[in-house]
């Protein structure tokens, strides 16, 4: 009888707490339609290489598709699934908020830099790549520096955050540029080879991803420079106003990134020779990156959403103490737009860790 009571109340106590975890945990809108569906929507963009693009198979590849696999993976455990169907959806720079507002798409894997603009119609996770902006030229320009593009024909691309970041420096410094955009980046590399532009303005990474698609010779004609416009917080993207996935998709990032396996991953795309090129990008993890995993956050365009807790992350910090003084970060505080800064100025100095400080966005 005893025994019988021990398991009944065992049984009882196990519901209950199912009952309190399930009423802790948030609702989730897209989890609902994922449940009744049985399929997954993830958004891909074609030729964002090495984050997500085609090669002559059925299914993208890239770093941000590996991640939101590893998403995919956490979404059929809190269902309670063994399968998943996964759809693949290619997005553009244009589409991507309609299809994620209307559900087409759930998830976007793509290159998508989170900034104070966007998160006002979508919300991002945790930063997992930051790039800087740089300038491409030809060596026989003469073109050393910004300064040195002083009333130069400069390509960029219209509507992102590096043609932003462009006219900023542009601005600041009265370089006086003549801007122009090519039909696509390839084009644009081809305008700077033939003599058309002086230059092209796009995310470092980005212009390595094309440069590994030239001959030797072409390469050996173009240079870097080492000035950065920006430093841009990359993410994957979903749907507004939906807590309990993104609690679901940050608690996965923040789970490789305290094991290791995002460095691994990074690795992977980053460092070792990547299809179709067999080549490397050669861009080892960056020091802010680095800080970033350490104690990750949402913030981008200098707003920041403390992750829920988990170990590392038992303070709710927003902004980490190693992270102050560091370059970079300063370069990405040198992008916000000055209210913002203002802002941050007047933010408690005593304890800018104390539990539930936050930004106002």
């Amino acid at each position: 009888m005893k025994t019988a009571f021990g398991k009944l109340a065992l049984t009882l106590a196990g519901l209950m707490l199912a009952a309190t975890v399930q009423a802790q945990t948030p609702r989730s809108p897209t989890l609902d339609k994922i449940a009744a569906s049985g399929t997954i929507y993830l958004g891909y963009r074609e030729a964002a290489l090495p984050f997500s693009y085609l090669n002559g198979q059925d299914a993208p590849r890239g770093y941000s598709i590996e991640l939101c696999q590893h998403v995919v993976e956490a979404v059929k455990r809190r269902l309670g699934r063994t399968q998943l169907n996964v759809v693949y959806v290619p997005v553009s720079t244009g589409s991507r908020q309609m299809l994620l507002e209307t559900g087409t798409v759930d998830l976007e894997c793509g290159a998508a830099t989170n900034t104070l603009q966007r998160q006002r119609y979508v919300s991002f996770s945790v930063t997992t790549f930051v790039a800087g902006v740089k300038t491409l030229v030809r060596k026989d320009t003469g073109i050393r520096s910004l300064d040195d593009l002083r009333g130069k024909v400069v390509l960029t691309d219209p509507g992102t955050s590096s043609e932003a970041a462009l006219r900023s420096a542009a601005l600041r410094q009265g370089l006086g540029l003549t801007y122009r955009a090519g039909r696509d980046p390839e084009d644009a590399l081809q305008q700077v080879l033939d003599g058309r532009a002086e230059a092209m303005v796009f995310d470092e990474v980005q212009l390595k991803a094309l440069l590994l698609g030239r001959d030797a010779a072409e390469v050996a004609r173009l240079m870097m420079l080492d000035d950065s416009m920006a430093a841009e917080p990359y993410a994957l993207v979903f749907k507004r106003n939906d807590p309990g996935f993104k609690s679901l998709v940050d608690a996965t990032l923040v789970d490789l990134m305290q094991r290791g396996e995002l460095a691994r991953i990074y690795e992977r795309w980053f460092v070792a020779p990547i299809p179709p090129s067999g080549r490397s990008l050669e861009l080892p993890m960056s020091e802010l990156l680095k800080q970033l995993i350490e104690t990750p956050n949402d913030r981008g365009g200098g707003c920041s959403s403390p992750v829920p807790p988990r170990r590392a992350l038992a303070t709710r910090r927003w902004l980490a103490p190693s992270l102050r003084g560091n370059p970079a970060l300063r370069l990405l505080e040198s992008t916000l737009p000055a209210q913002r800064r203002r802002h941050a100025s007047r933010l408690p100095r005593k304890n800018p860790h104390r539990p539930g400080l936050r930004r106002r966005c």
